[in-house]
């Protein structure tokens, strides 16, 4: 049990309620029976398997829209797009294919936001190792778009870096831009994240966005980031910016971290222990609790979207948790059972 109190980062009779909850995100089944399944338990089965992955989530012509990433029948990564009436059941409605010059390897990690009235969307290419880059496209419904001609928008600079650009996100602060993503350092071993901006107003092409950083605004330091700190997911309250991003490289395992700005460009970690840890064993996110998203609804409830497994990656499921707040730090309260889970702070 003390073991357990020291990684979670919890007290014993927090730790108690979790390893007796029934709908658990950390919860070890009883020996013979299957893990519990989460209340959000979606996944895409449209080529055999089960694989969806770095979920984001805006609401957007009166339903929920999920973006995601999913493989294709020939390997090769796509995004996925669902929709959903109560965040819980979705149904997925489209897909984002390979089929620019630029992406025909793969395109991934969706990041979207609506803005004047359009869902836009924004993603890496993938399989092209240091070339990888961010992309941007733009759909009046929110189903089918259209890409941005300058595509890629961004990759970083820097002899610091390896020039790859992966995990888009895009926050609007007034009339500016705030495009985070990450790289890797230039023997492509450790994972960072890197901080640009742009006019607002500009549109997102390639030529508007500005490096605001000559090194990592966060890389991994950390025993449990391991040698990767990725998928940044941000949001705004009270004047300052809040980060939630993963640590660990998949299945490493990946979870998920609070950072802290005044200014969204320099970053200090809130705790030196993830807010949410992967699950216990024999529970559906044993593997990993990772890649991030953070959603607002209109009546001001905020949810954390997140992807987890428990066999190392032959299959992957997507979640959520809602986010909550006291004293000015973020926790999270797991449907059905109301448990939740804190900062560890020193």
């Amino acid at each position: 049990m003390n073991r357990v109190m020291r990684r979670y980062g919890l007290s014993c009779c927090i730790v108690a309620v979790c390893l007796m909850a029934a709908d658990g995100a950390d919860v070890a089944a009883p020996e013979g029976q299957a893990a519990a399944r989460p209340e959000m338990d979606f996944t895409d089965r449209d080529y055999g398997g089960a694989f969806a992955k770095d979920p984001d989530v805006v609401k957007f012509g009166g339903r929920y829209l999920l973006y995601y990433s999913t493989r294709l029948a020939d390997r090769r990564f796509a995004v996925g797009i669902a929709e959903s009436r109560d965040l819980v059941a979705w149904t997925k409605v489209g897909e984002v294919r390979p089929d620019a010059r630029y992406d025909r390897r793969g395109l991934a990690a969706p990041a979207a936001l609506v803005h004047e009235g359009r869902v836009h969307l924004f993603y890496q290419t993938y399989g092209q190792g240091r070339l990888d880059a961010i992309c941007h496209a733009v759909s009046e419904d929110g189903v089918r778009f259209e890409r941005n001609p300058t595509n890629p928008i961004f990759r970083p600079m820097g002899d610091w870096n390896a020039g790859r650009a992966i995990d888009a996100e895009v926050f609007l602060d007034g009339e500016t831009a705030l495009l985070y993503c990450a790289t890797r350092d230039p023997d492509m071993k450790r994972q960072m994240l890197v901080v640009a901006t742009a006019p607002t107003a500009a549109g997102f092409v390639r030529e508007s966005w500005t490096q605001r950083c000559d090194a990592a605004i966060l890389a991994p330091e950390l025993p449990w980031e391991t040698a990767c700190v990725e998928a940044p997911a941000v949001l705004k309250r009270d004047g300052r910016f809040y980060m939630f991003y993963a640590g660990g490289y998949n299945n490493n395992p990946q979870q998920i971290g609070v950072a802290v700005s005044d200014d969204g460009l320099s970053w200090k970690r809130v705790s030196d222990q993830p807010l949410l840890p992967n699950g216990l064993p024999e529970s559906w996110n044993h593997s990993e609790s990772g890649h991030p998203g953070v959603f607002t609804d209109d009546d001001g409830a905020q949810y954390l979207f997140f992807q987890g497994n428990d066999d190392n990656g032959a299959t992957w499921y997507l979640s959520k948790m809602r986010l909550r707040w006291r004293d000015g730090l973020p926790y999270l309260v797991r449907p059905g059972d109301g448990h939740e889970f804190h900062l560890s702070l020193p």
